[in-house]
């Protein structure tokens, strides 16, 4: 069987090898992700040309992710590098102080309008979580603070306000231009990071169409507020990151695994993929195996049904990755097994408002019921592959297109597995001949094995499938339908 969740991986400088990048993919990768934070455009097209290239090699379609850098809400630069901050002591973020000026009393900070939104009281928390700051005054360009956990500070850290509530708007002008980047790599999903409700992602959808992009947007959950508008966000959306990193630190660890099983079954509810991401194998940017701790977590994603998990650091400047890669997929695959990744009852009691919807739980219903080794799906734009795809049922969908859009596009869903498939006729007869042969052709089924084919009556139509056809495979013929 092949591994149904999806591993999403990030690229970096330990990446640049094209040797040790397709070891990656050969490892189980299914989506690349580019972070738009480092590097220049021209790097980004070229990194997306070679993951294709390499792709072709190994005769995969891999899906690209473009994840824009967003409003960099930073500290700036210490004139030695770094400080050590302790307990009790006073330090002074400084919008007005020059970039590269910081010293042991204060530090300039990227995100100019810092002063507008926190006040005297707040909790300000540096570098994930590793220094907190208490607010003691504000002024017109500094923030004055008394450090509550201290430790070692370096240049560029990250600072949140804890409980959110910076006013930093989504899309920069930085990602402006980045949009353009990401359309011109042809990437398949866009990440916005920061969002804050469904707008932000619609202007970043309109600004990627405008630029010629195609794919689909991807709303990172990492701000607070995101959580109070979460469902018109997911609404908005292809998919939603909950990225777990800012978005910990805004809410607290505590109560970061509850949200994190909320988001996955809204987002599965509301018929969107999931994507669960932030330090999941850390320890393996420098060791060779996983800890305990994160076998456990990436297996309780796969178990609450996450579409993908990803990884980061681990790929992007790890000594290892490509058994980072090896290992989350033997973890994926274990927690698969279990009988609590397969089981469901999604949508039980509900209606359907369209007929490929309908068509699509249908089909999920009687492949749980009736034994079926496959499950093929004839699509145009990849959503009635989607739709199976919220179904629990360890039974692998096939989606047979022949547009690589929607091939590249389905390898971030669950349970999905893209192939490149154009039959020139309009006869349904040797249409399900042709496909099942497909099967046949890379062995994913046997003689005797039932296979449910979902298409529609007019080929080439999106958003047009009516009909399931139950076929068993026959020896000679190569079908024999029911």
């Amino acid at each position: 069987m092949p591994r149904r969740t999806k591993i999403v991986a990030t690229l970096g400088p330990a990446t640049r090898d094209p040797v040790v990048l397709a070891r990656m993919i050969a490892a189980g990768v299914d989506v690349v992700r580019i972070n738009f934070s480092h590097g220049r455009a021209a790097d980004h097209i070229a990194l997306a040309d070679q993951v294709r290239a390499i792709a072709r090699i190994q005769a995969r379609e891999i899906g690209i992710l473009a994840d824009l850098q967003g409003p960099k809400l930073r500290i700036d630069r210490f004139r030695e590098g770094k400080i050590v901050l302790q307990e009790g002591d006073d330090f002074i973020l400084d919008t007005a102080l020059p970039e590269d000026a910081g010293t042991q009393e204060r530090v300039g900070l990227t995100y100019k309008g810092m002063t507008r939104d926190v006040y005297s009281g707040d909790t300000l928390v540096l570098d994930d979580g590793r220094i907190v700051l208490q607010v003691t005054q504000v002024t017109e360009t500094l923030i004055h603070t008394q450090v509550v956990i201290g430790g070692e500070l370096s240049n560029n850290k990250g600072i949140n306000r804890q409980g959110g509530g910076l006013s930093a708007p989504a899309l920069t002008g930085k990602d402006h231009v980045d949009i353009q980047t990401a359309a011109a790599l042809h990437a398949d999903y866009l990440a916005v990071s920061f969002p804050r409700d469904a707008k932000d992602l619609e202007d970043a959808r309109a600004l990627f169409r405008a630029a010629g992009g195609y794919g689909g947007i991807v709303a990172k959950i990492e701000r607070a507020e995101a959580l109070t508008t979460l469902d018109e966000i997911i609404d908005a959306s292809d998919a939603v990151m909950i990225a777990r990193g800012d978005l910990g630190v805004e809410i607290g660890d505590a109560e970061l695994p509850g949200v994190q099983k909320y988001i996955i079954h809204r987002a599965r509810t509301l018929n969107k993929v999931v994507i669960t991401a932030t330090q999941m194998m850390d320890s393996m940017i420098y060791s060779q195996v996983p800890t305990r701790a994160e076998v456990f977590d990436v297996a309780n994603a796969v178990l609450d049904g996450t579409d993908a998990v990803m990884l980061s650091a681990e790929t992007a400047v790890g000594q290892y990755a490509d058994k980072a890669v090896a290992a989350m997929d033997r973890i994926c695959r274990g927690a698969e097994r279990q009988r609590l990744a397969i089981a469901s009852d999604y949508r039980v009691n509900q209606n359907f408002s369209r007929i490929d919807e309908a068509i699509a739980m249908a089909t999920m219903y009687t492949a749980n019921h009736l034994g079926v080794k496959a499950i093929i799906a004839l699509t145009e734009s990849g959503s009635t592959p989607l739709w199976m795809s919220r179904i629990s049922s360890g039974i692998p969908i096939y989606a047979l297109t022949p547009h690589v859009e929607t091939q590249r596009k389905v390898t971030l869903y669950r349970d999905v597995y893209p192939i490149n498939f154009d039959v020139p006729t309009s006869d349904h007869t040797r249409i399900n001949l042709a496909a099942v042969r497909e099967l046949l052709r890379r062995s994913v089924v046997q003689e005797g094995d039932l296979v449910i084919i979902t298409k529609g009556d007019f080929v080439g139509v999106q958003g047009k499938t009516n009909a399931m056809k139950i076929v068993r495979v026959g020896a000679l013929a190569g079908s024999q339908e029911h």
